[in-house]
């Protein structure tokens, strides 16, 4: 339940910041409008009000899946942190004790100059 809400708030995020750049903006930007003029199927004006209202819409789909990942995450009933597992004992090995270095070697006789 979980996956398939985080998959469909990353889409949402996606189309939404794909339409927030279709809008036309002060300075132009992306903007689908044109130049206002033209012979297409949707008038500037509609083409704004369209967008407005998918932008409204994507921002509450993600506003909504936003509160139910956050409903859904906190109903977990298994640890979450390390230090709330019980540590597992291991079988230690027979012998504990360090290996003993070997002895150092005797000095060779000093050089005669």
């Amino acid at each position: 339940m979980e996956t398939v809400l985080l998959v469909i708030h990353v889409m949402i995020a996606i189309v939404l910041v794909g339409v927030v750049l279709l809008q036309r903006s002060e300075g132009g930007a992306l903007g689908i409008g044109g130049g206002g003029g033209g012979g297409g199927a949707m008038s500037s004006r509609g083409a704004a009000n369209l967008l407005t209202r998918t932008t409204a819409v994507l921002a509450a789909g993600f506003m909504l899946t936003s509160v139910l990942l956050a409903i859904v995450s906190g109903t977990h009933s298994e640890p979450t942190s390390i230090l709330d597992v019980p540590a597992t004992t291991t079988d230690a090995p027979e012998s504990t004790a360090p290996a003993v270095p070997a002895a150092p070697a005797e000095p060779s006789a000093p050089l005669s100059e």
